[in-house]
């Protein structure tokens, strides 16, 4: 590995350690959550290898315990992870042009945090090569993945063994002000997210947690109309 890839990820690796302190307790209690609801230990890693998406993961499992069925709890997921098409959309211009197996592996690791960091780092380092992006993205994933899995693994076995006054449930909400709070930089932004608030807290009657779904199509479709205003207004501002 040439010295400047080598420093892209270790640059990557120290950006992305601090996320430590929020995947540590979100994997820990979506680990006493999944055994709760009945899985194994086997079962609960499995659900954070192959979904590997937290919100998405507590949003199904929720389901699941509520009966709800197959086409809403899948459909409930999706709508949680549609933020992943955005994120991919937005990383392709600065990793497209990496080898289909990098871009195989960065597609499954793309999670908040490493997408958050990269598209920072990328606006930052515009003379990287795509090499030292794909380096400095598998950099930011390397402390926040393994830790995700191993935290469920622990999670799971310890169970109801935490105390509830830990009250693990913090990371959860801490995790995405932290992530989305610096990205709301222009208004088409702002207005998407308070959009997807209100509706979240308006539709929050309705069964299965289906809220989530109208408040992430209400909140893209306004999102994406502010836009549009601002771009023919000529008032178009990335700040």
């Amino acid at each position: 590995m040439p010295d400047t890839t080598r420093s892209a990820y270790w640059q990557g690796f120290r950006e992305g350690s601090p996320f430590f302190l929020v995947v540590t307790p979100f994997a820990l209690l979506f680990g006493v959550v999944a055994t709760e609801a009945g899985l194994s230990v086997f079962e609960a890693l499995s659900f954070s290898v192959v979904v590997i998406a937290g919100a998405a993961q507590f949003t199904a499992l929720q389901l699941m315990v509520d009966n709800a069925p197959v086409f809403v709890v899948l459909a409930s997921a999706l709508a949680v992870n549609l933020r992943m098409a955005m994120y991919s959309a937005s990383l392709t211009p600065h990793l497209g042009r990496a080898p289909m197996w990098q871009r195989a592996l960065i597609a499954y690791f793309l999670v908040d945090q490493s997408y958050a960091c990269s598209v920072i780092a990328y606006e930052r380092e515009r003379d990287w090569t795509v090499s030292q992006k794909v380096a400095y993205f598998f950099g930011v994933v390397t402390p926040i993945c393994p830790m995700w899995y191993a935290m469920t693994i622990v999670g799971a076995l310890i169970g109801s063994a935490i105390p509830p006054e830990f009250g693990l449930d913090f990371a959860v909400p801490i995790t995405f002000i932290a992530l989305i709070a610096p990205m709301l930089r222009t208004g088409a932004h702002r207005a998407a997210a308070l959009t997807s608030v209100l509706l979240a807290l308006g539709f929050a009657w309705l069964p299965f947690n289906l809220g989530l779904i109208v408040a992430g199509l209400g909140g893209m479709i306004v999102g994406a109309q502010v836009e549009l205003v601002l771009r023919r207004r000529g008032t178009w501002v990335d700040a």
